[in-house]
Parts: C-alpha cells; sequence; structure tokens
C-alpha cells in the first residue's frame, strides 16, 4: 500500500464510524454499511490450530537454520500467511506502541480531525480505498502513515503527533523494518533466488506504510465488513494485535479460518506484489476483518514495499527455472496508478497483472 513519487493515491473523505457510534446510540446499521454481498463461505474451526507458526530465533540459528527455512517455505507457499515468534522485539516496546495507539483511537474527535485525510491523498485519519459516492463502507476508522523511508513521510502528520507516540513509532518502525528484511531474506534462500536479487528490491530504501485500524462495535455484527475480503497490494504485511479481541480471517481452501493472534507474536501475510516477485511460488492470501456487538477491536499493519523505482515482476532466477513468467513487469508507477482507481477486490487486483 504504498503512493510513490507523483502519484496522486487518494480515497474519498467519508464519515468516522468511530464518532457516529460515540454521537449516537445506534441500534441499526446504516444502509451505505449494509453489505449485501456478504461471503457466506463456511468458518473452518478445524484449520485455525494448523495455522504456522514460524520461530525467528531458530530461523537465524545456524544449527536449527535449514529446518525452519523448510517452515518458512512451507507456509508461504501453502498458506501465504504465519505468526511469528521469538522475533526480538521485547515486549515492554510491544506494550508501548499498543498503549499508544489504544491513546490515539481514544483521542477526542476534534483532535483526530486535525490528522484527517486531505483531498486528493490516502495518508491520514480516515479510510482507504473509496473510489465512489456509491460504494459501500466498511466497519472501521484507519490512520495511515508513510514511516520508510523518513524524506517521504507527510511533514503535516508524523511531526504533529505528541513525542512520546513519535517516538514508539520511530521504534517500532525500524525493528520491524529489519525483522521484514530478515524474513525476505531466509524467503530468497528457501527459492534458492540469488540474494541481491532480493536484496535489490527490499534494500534500505524498502517502503513502508504503517496503518492503525479501530474497528468499533456494531449492533449488526453479521451485516458488515470491518474490512472487506481482499488481499494486500504489498509485498509482506506484519500485523500486531492491540487488545485481546479477534476478528482477522483468512481464506483456505474455500472456507474463511478464524486468526488467533499468539501473546506477543506477530500476524505475517505474503502481499500481491511479492506473489508476482516470487513468479507465483508464494501466495497472497485473502483475508478480511470482522466485527462484533460487544468491543472494538485495534491493530497496526506494517506495509512493506519495493524500493524507490524499482520494477515489480518475476525475479529472473526464477523465470529461468519455470520457464516462463506468470505475471507482467510493470513500472511502481503504473502499479500503483492501477491499485488508486479500485475498491478492495479479493485478488482481482493481482488477476491484471497475470499473463
Amino acid at each position: 500500500m504504498e503512493a510513490k513519487r507523483g502519484i496522486q493515491w487518494s480515497s474519498i473523505i467519508v464519515p468516522s464510524v468511530q464518532e457516529m457510534v460515540e454521537e449516537n446510540l445506534i441500534t441499526t446499521v446504516p444502509p451505505r454499511y449494509l453489505r449485501f454481498d456478504l461471503d457466506k463461505a463456511e468458518i473452518d474451526s478445524d484449520l485455525r490450530t494448523e495455522i504456522p507458526i514460524i520461530d525467528m530465533n531458530l530461523l537465524c540459528s545456524s544449527t536449527s537454520m535449514d529446518s525452519e527455512i523448510d517452515k518458512l517455505d512451507f507456509a508461504c507457499k501453502e498458506w501465504g500467511f504465519f505468526q511469528l515468534i521469538n522475533h526480538g522485539m521485547d515486549s515492554s516496546s510491544l506494550e508501548k506502541i499498543k498503549s499508544e495507539v489504544q491513546d490515539f483511537f481514544n483521542l477526542p474527535m476534534e483532535e483526530k480531525r486535525k490528522l484527517r485525510q486531505r483531498p486528493g491523498e490516502i495518508e491520514g485519519f480516515g479510510q482507504a480505498f473509496v473510489v465512489s459516492e456509491e460504494q459501500k463502507l466498511d466497519w472501521g476508522d484507519m490512520f495511515l502513515l508513510t514511516m520508510q523511508p523518513i524524506h517521504l513521510r507527510k511533514p503535516h502528520l508524523f511531526p504533529k503527533l505528541p513525542p512520546p507516540f513519535r517516538d514508539a513509532l520511530e521504534k517500532y518502525s525500524s525493528e520491524v523494518k529489519s525483522i521484514a528484511k530478515i524474513l525476505l531474506a531466509n524467503m530468497a534462500r528457501a527459492l534458492k533466488i540469488k540474494p541481491d536479487e532480493m536484496e535489490y528490491l527490499f534494500g534500505d530504501d524498502l517502503g513502508q506504510k504503517l496503518r492503525m485500524n479501530y474497528y468499533p462495535p456494531c449492533p449488526e455484527p453479521d451485516k458488515v465488513y470491518g474490512l472487506t475480503p481482499h488481499s494486500d497490494a504489498t509485498g509482506l504485511t506484519i500485523l500486531l494485535q492491540v487488545n485481546e479481541v479477534e476478528g482477522l480471517q483468512i481464506k483456505k481452501n474455500g472456507k474463511w479460518v478464524s486468526v488467533k493472534p499468539l501473546p506477543n507474536a506477530f500476524v505475517v501475510n505474503i502481499g500481491d506484489m511479492l506473489e508476482m516477485i516470487t513468479n507465483g511460488a508464494y501466495k497472497s492470501i485473502e483475508h478480511r476483518g470482522v466485527v462484533n456487538s460487544e468491543k472494538e477491536r485495534l491493530s497496526v499493519a506494517t506495509f512493506h514495499n519495493t524500493g524507490t523505482g524499482k520494477e515489480i515482476g518475476p525475479l529472473r532466477s526464477l523465470v529461468e527455472r519455470q520457464k516462463g513468467a506468470c505475471f507482467r513487469t510493470v513500472t511502481p508507477e503504473e502499479y500503483f496508478k492501477g491499485l488508486a482507481s479500485r475498491e478492495l477486490d479479493g485478488k482481482a487486483f493481482l488477476d491484471v497483472w497475470r499473463i
């Protein structure tokens, strides 16, 4: 989810769901949020116990690396998704970012309004991927910031945050970026890609956006989406569950699987960009957010993209080995221009680039 230089990537500004819920004693869902297209696929409660778990300690240990890389390879090929434990970020850092995100959404609405999206921009407080006035809306708000590279941060957003929040975000962004780079390097090893090919795409100049999500309680939770089913358009997403309320579901074998995040773990998923780069070897995963009638849910998603100006397409070493490319190679401008004009819609965006 990254707008590159010179690309106008915006979302129509819509009312805050949090404000609507707090100001009105809502007993029914307003029409614009009612979804008659809800995916009624079965919930598979058995599969949730099979969700892959990757241990970063084992991934970085010379004695256990090979077997853990095999597990990582399986998770990326068969699930597009895994939970990451022992990732090296201490629990106090995680608690700090969680409390700051909670405090942000607890701010009075007039304070959050100062950080609202501006016309023609997607960053800030609001909703993403709203491209028409007729479009159905998700039952949630977000606060989206560019974090990396630093020179692309919006001067009217990040510097205006309270210093403790800025400091926590700065530290979190840097540590999550390091984790992403370690994971990407190990994915390259698993796929027997030349390390410099992956490093070229996701080097120190990689793009990173941070999206904080707030899903208020809903009086009719089975009639809305907290987040419309979609696969992430980015490379690699690292998600932190802020409170104990579940709501993430992933699509596996045509059924929805509810994810119960492990304590202090990250939920990691492959995005469309990485599916293209790996020539389809690693699959982006369709997922959605669901809400409940009792309690708010909060999460922080950090999206990692290729560096400035890097073309997006299958890596040469994989194309040669697989004797053909499954996706076109496109410029970042072409990629994000296509993304900017679309609603979220399953994996439809990835299909645009298939050969």
